[in-house]
């Protein structure tokens, strides 16, 4: 059973400013621009893609998939928002990492979700999804999933 929140935001914001450039964080966030318009077809894609990957994972979503789908935007929304002052949403994520493991979440499946975030981002973003772009994906799905990992 998992209670409380751990306290361990200044250690990991410190390895933060050494792995993720200034120039990473501003690529997230101006395709994540792109992306916001499109956020209702970009979480269907999602879905999509990560049942596709690893259709057990269907069992651990009980409600609507669309409302499902808007509170995974909103949530990557406030993410790469703050993802320039991670003192400010560290207490959120890990909050957000205690409540999936309640939810039945294991480590091993943030891979899964990483790669269906990466295809999602692929398919919304077409030719804007450049190496560069991808790699600063990775580089921030790293950063918040160890975050969620961690509180657990």
């Amino acid at each position: 059973k998992v209670t409380g929140v751990q306290t361990c935001a200044l250690p990991i914001y410190f390895i933060w400013r050494n792995t993720m450039k200034v120039d990473q964080i501003m690529l997230v966030q101006n395709t994540f621009d792109k992306v916001r318009p499109i956020s209702e077809e970009a979480a269907k894609l999602f879905y999509n893609r990560l049942f596709e990957l690893a259709p057990s994972l269907k069992s651990l979503f009980k409600g609507d998939m669309k409302t499902q789908g808007r509170m995974l935007m909103q949530m990557l929304d406030y993410a790469v928002t703050g993802l320039d002052r991670l003192d400010t949403i560290i207490l959120a994520i890990q909050n957000l990492g205690i409540r999936h493991v309640g939810y039945g979440v294991k480590d091993e499946y943030y891979e899964t979700v990483g790669e269906a975030l990466l295809w999602t981002l692929e398919q919304s973003l077409g030719k804007d999804f450049t190496q560069d772009v991808k790699d600063a994906w990775t580089e921030a799905y790293k950063l918040l999933s160890d975050i969620m990992k961690s509180a657990t």
